[in-house]
């Protein structure tokens, strides 16, 4: 029998210290993306048409690269930078196939969230909560049982425009 992929969806309850950590880690995440395609729209103007599949190859830049020059992304969760990078890479990579437009700046405006992925345990659900990197133990409205076998591999956190937190894995 093969796993089924399923996906849950519940309630945030963080706590004032683990909001103002939320809302870095959007922002950090929003930044490093949005800093990475400066980069690669640079060069990308520079080539142009001239060697695309030069283009295609280039590497991305990591979020470590910018970690030196700007101290606060530090406090953010490493994972939720890498995956910014994933994201990015899979818009170029979308955009040379013809898919999808160039990849676009994010602004505060877009939708709010970051993912991050499970590494050595650092994220488990514990009677009500789940223990998230950075963020320790935050509090979960889990409205229906997840089964014993069930196993995270990322989870993503998104706030909404009337200021709820969600979290998906």
């Amino acid at each position: 029998m093969t796993k089924q992929n399923k996906a849950f969806k519940f309630r945030l309850l963080p706590n004032k210290k683990q909001e103002v950590l939320l809302v870095k880690t959007f922002g950090c995440v929003r930044f490093v993306y949005n800093k990475m395609l400066a980069e690669r729209k640079e060069t990308y103007e520079k080539v142009k048409d001239d060697d695309k599949e030069k283009l295609k190859q280039q590497k991305f830049p990591t979020p470590a690269k910018y970690k030196d020059e700007f101290p606060f992304l530090k406090e953010v969760d490493s994972l939720a930078l890498a995956n910014s990078q994933i994201n990015l890479q899979n818009a170029y990579q979308n955009f040379f196939k013809g898919n999808a437009d160039f990849p676009k700046f994010k602004n505060r405006r877009s939708k709010q969230s970051y993912t991050t992925n499970r590494v050595n345990g650092n994220i488990e659900l514990q009677d009500g909560h789940i223990k998230l990197p950075k963020l320790k133990l935050v509090k979960i409205k889990q409205y229906r049982e997840i089964p014993a076998d069930y196993e995270i591999k990322s989870c993503t956190i998104s706030k909404t425009k009337s200021g709820k937190y969600y979290i998906s894995f």
